[in-house]
């Protein structure tokens, strides 16, 4: 589990005109590749609203081919979420990159 802080919630236009349809943030205190806190998209098969903050669980990472960082995809605990779906929801900012995504299972408990 990942606890976010959501800094561009649904909606938010940046400064190059691109409006946000999903979530996007960062977690705290977790350096990225580019020396900055490593940011998460929030991606969920239910109509998101805009957000403040997010626990979720990890379920990918989008990585760029042409650039210093990888994205972190992050999930509500109760969905299962698959590339299709999350490159759909992250498409209006990694059309501009060449990018491929990683599933990742995360585990709660790994002892038998």
């Amino acid at each position: 589990m990942f606890s976010a802080v959501i800094d561009r919630p649904v909606g938010f236009k940046d400064s190059f005109g691109n409006v946000y349809p999903i979530n996007y943030g960062y977690i705290p205190e977790l350096m990225g590749g580019d020396g900055e806190e490593q940011d998460v998209y929030i991606v969920s098969h239910d109509q998101q609203q805009p957000l403040e903050n997010f626990t979720g669980k990890l379920v990918a990472i989008i990585h760029r081919r042409d650039d210093t960082e990888d994205k972190w995809v992050l999930a509500p605990v109760n969905e299962e979420v698959d590339k299709t779906l999350i490159a759909e929801q992250t498409q209006f900012m990694e059309q501009y990159f060449d990018f491929w995504i990683e599933m990742v299972e995360e585990t709660a408990d790994s002892n038998p």
